[in-house]
């Protein structure tokens, strides 16, 4: 693998450590600030939603630059929201450093999904994918904890400066390993690649993927604890187990996808359902739990790999579909978690999300085998990466 993927990997890495340690952090910046938890929770929520919004906007606007231009531009975005969110006097400006700092979010992991694939040569390309998202899967595993160990010892300050420095040394990276590639192609191109129907269900796909995983995942907490007897204590290792399967489940779908895409995804998709499913069933056993949310994470992020190179050979190589996979994923998980919600507002118990993130898979399976019957009926995309 080149060695601009590594570059890639550590900007995802450093994306993904900003996404996720904060929420370690939250209950030391609500005192710093001296505001209640529900606004501190908008440095989450608001993070997401700039993340939606950036992703379909920034692609957009810098469509006719070059591809290492702009993740030269949204790493350096990125740098300037975490160092506004290291010294922010106040919560506004906090606040404001998280919302620059997700504008990169969507944009990065789209344009830099088609730059790692043409870094390499076509039967690796989800394997090449696979090698940036690793970085974001890592982070997953290590963001809360890593949060929470800076913050408990040198302050919550602290861990956004680590953050930048990981910033600039991806920054560092991009200029100097990945090559410097083609202009992108232009605005009305990029619109016109969602006239295809293989885009849209794609896309559909994928938020219905990742809102079974994070319909389930948003309340795992109140599973544990509450159904399946671990103490408090407990989550962390839990969460963690999980984002090892994430890791896992990543390295091989791409893997998976290289060898028979198509295939790889309708696995990946039942694997979930039926993991969520007997999760559900079995989940007052100890055991069980703790191999069945590793399986969760490995099934649920197997299908990241494939989804995105899908979406982007249907798409012509479009970066704006690449980005547009990215806000249908965090669509994903806002419609699961709040179904989720849902059935626990309802009384159906703690256990009850773990069967709503099944149905929700479910239907993914569904919307992909017909993504998969039509296609055979269409003439096949032909997409050229730019070196």
């Amino acid at each position: 693998m080149p060695s601009g993927l590594t570059a890639l990997a550590l900007g995802s890495f450093g994306i993904g450590l900003t996404e996720f340690l904060i929420a370690g952090l939250l209950p030391q910046v609500a005192s710093s600030f001296e505001v209640s938890e529900a606004a501190a929770g908008w440095l989450i929520s608001g993070y997401a939603l700039s993340v939606a919004v950036g992703a379909i906007v920034l692609t957009a606007a810098t469509a006719r630059l070059p591809r290492k231009r702009i993740l030269v531009g949204l790493v350096a975005l990125f740098v300037i929201g975490n160092l506004l969110s290291a010294v922010a006097p106040d919560y506004r400006i906090m606040l404001l450093g998280r919302v620059v700092a997700a504008l990169c979010h969507g944009s990065f992991f789209g344009i830099g999904s088609l730059v790692a694939r043409s870094l390499v040569v076509p039967e690796k390309k989800s394997r090449a994918v696979a090698v940036m998202f690793a970085g974001l899967t890592v982070a997953n595993v290590l963001g809360v904890p890593f949060g929470a160990l800076v913050g408990e010892r040198w302050g919550w300050r602290a861990a956004f400066w680590a953050v930048t420095g990981f910033g600039v040394l991806a920054l560092a990276g991009i200029v100097a390993l990945v090559p410097a590639g083609t202009a992108e192609t232009s605005p009305p191109h990029q619109f016109r690649a969602f006239r295809s129907g293989q885009v849209w269900l794609t896309l559909a796909a994928t938020a219905l993927s990742y809102g079974g995983m994070f319909g389930a995942f948003s309340y795992i907490a109140y599973t544990f604890t509450e159904v399946g007897g671990f103490s408090d204590r407990d989550v962390a290792w839990l969460l963690m187990v999980y984002g090892a399967g994430l890791v896992a489940g990543n390295l091989i779908g791409g893997r998976a996808a290289d060898h028979d895409r198509d295939r790889a995804l309708i696995l990946a998709l039942l694997g979930l359902t039926a993991t969520l499913t007997a999760f559900g069933l079995l989940a007052t056993s100890a055991t069980a739990s703790v191999i069945l949310v590793f399986l969760m994470g490995l099934f649920g992020f197997a299908t990241v790999p494939g989804m995105i190179t899908r979406v982007t050979d249907f798409a012509r190589g479009a970066a704006l579909a690449a980005s547009a996979n990215v806000s249908a994923s965090n669509l994903g998980n806002a419609l699961g978690a709040w179904l989720g919600g849902l059935a626990i507002t309802a009384g159906l118990g703690y256990a009850a999300p773990l069967y709503v993130g099944a149905g929700i898979a479910l239907i993914s399976v569904i919307v992909m085998t017909i993504a998969l019957r039509t296609a055979r009926d269409a003439p096949r995309p032909r997409h050229t990466d730019p070196r």
